[in-house]
């Protein structure tokens, strides 16, 4: 009798010790769960601080026709000549109205210029509400069958190009980048 009042004694402190136990493992699995969604915001945090002139991966781009490195142009030198390499700059995205004959459309198109060289991006900072303007200016001209096919769009590149020269100084910036362009 006495080992029937141990026994059963014993047994709800077995239920008690495993729910304990699995109490436990379950804050330690929560903590490890939170910990890896903390290190995992914090590394995507980093990718927005790399420097320039690294790829995907955080290595530097190879000098001349590696990953992430500017074609070599005709004379043999890198996109920027014998000055070194040439800097992007980003403008915010422009939605304009555009007609296509019986209806306005809108276009949506994010741009980003090559400048010549680094140096050049205090005057573009210092120049980028002329730059938007003489953008849109130009953009607000077209129609959609101007900026239909890539012989349009290769236009309007130069067309931008032209206007931009104008307010900044000429040779300053190369080349013009569509880097998203949607008519809806």
């Amino acid at each position: 009798m006495a080992k029937e009042e141990q026994t059963a004694a014993d047994a709800p402190q077995e239920g008690g010790s495993k729910k304990k136990l699995f109490i436990i493992i379950g804050a330690a699995v929560l903590v490890l769960v939170i910990a890896g969604i903390v290190v995992f915001m914090m590394m995507g945090k980093g990718d927005k601080k790399k420097k320039e002139g690294a790829d995907a991966h955080g290595t530097p781009a190879v000098a001349e026709g590696g990953h992430g490195a500017a074609a070599p142009a005709a004379d043999g030198h890198g996109a920027a000549g014998a000055s070194g390499a040439s800097t992007v700059f980003s403008l915010e995205p422009f939605i304009v109205n555009i007609y296509d004959g019986q209806e306005l459309r809108y276009l949506k198109v994010k741009i980003e210029l090559e400048m010549s060289n680094p140096a050049v991006k205090p005057e573009l900072d210092g120049r980028l509400a002329a730059i938007r303007d003489a953008i849109l200016v130009v953009l607000t001209t077209k129609t959609l069958q101007d900026v239909q096919d890539s012989q349009g769009k290769n236009q309007l590149k130069e067309e931008i190009l032209t206007s931009i020269s104008k307010i900044v100084a000429q040779g300053k910036v190369n080349k013009v980048y569509f880097t998203d362009f949607v008519v809806q």
